[in-house]
């Protein structure tokens, strides 16, 4: 599951996001302790401990005291709008400044994606 190039604790903390993201993880639903993720892919307990707090600090987590870890109710809605904004800006930020370099104009752009969109019906 983990590999060589991120943090294992951000590796964690990515899985959780995607499971909420794909449904997995429900809004309200409990996740695996962090002595239950340390167990299971056989980590340090401070790791996942990690991953959990950041959860937490995100607002994606919540901790109900001597029960465990909780999905927020907005945590998707919260994950989408991060992506939302490190789209924009890793993705269309510097597409349009290459499209302005370029001479592209944001209705060319449009039309290309208008396009794509009705070709893809």
């Amino acid at each position: 599951m983990f590999d060589d190039g991120t943090p294992i604790y951000r590796q964690i903390a990515d899985q959780i996001k995607a499971e909420i993201m794909n449904g997995s993880l429900e809004p309200g639903g409990k996740v695996m302790s962090t002595n239950q993720y340390a167990a299971f892919y056989q980590i340090n307990p401070a790791t996942a401990q990690k991953a959990f707090r950041e959860l937490v600090d995100e607002g994606v987590l919540y901790k109900q005291r001597g029960v465990g870890m909780f999905v927020a109710e907005d945590a998707r809605e919260r994950l989408a709008a991060d992506f939302r904004e490190r789209f924009f800006e890793r993705v269309l930020a510097p597409l349009v400044q290459e499209a302005r370099q370029a001479g592209i104009t944001l209705t060319d752009i449009i039309d290309y994606l208008e396009a794509q969109e009705g070709a893809r019906k």
